[in-house]
């Protein structure tokens, strides 16, 4: 078995100076899978290679997130057509987010 020290964070940011290690161990067949992706990918290290794998990881279960509650939506009854106070009250919410304020509440 061979060990890798990976740096890793919840929310990892390329940008964020704070890294913790994270070790992990792999069979020797594994370890030359990762060290040949390095290679081929073009990544300096293990580390950015593994960070990539779970960035990626992040985005499909975002987009997993996403497509579920698409189908809630879907299934949550009849569709009715949007109404001019709806499209008012969408912009509001927009402009509120945007501006970081909250909305008053009706």
């Amino acid at each position: 078995m061979a060990a890798f020290a990976i740096l890793c964070h919840p929310l990892y940011d390329d940008s964020m100076a704070i890294q913790t290690s994270m070790n992990i161990s792999l069979p020797d067949t594994l370890r030359q899978w990762v060290q040949d992706r390095v290679t081929a990918e073009g990544y300096g290290t293990a580390s950015e290679y593994f960070r990539a794998l779970v960035r990626e990881d992040q985005k499909r279960n975002a987009r997993q997130r996403l497509d579920e509650k698409l189908v809630e939506a879907l299934e949550s009854g009849d569709a009715t057509e949007m109404t001019p106070e709806d499209w008012r009250q969408v912009r509001a919410t927009v402009r509120e987010r945007l501006s970081g304020k909250p909305k008053a509440r009706k």
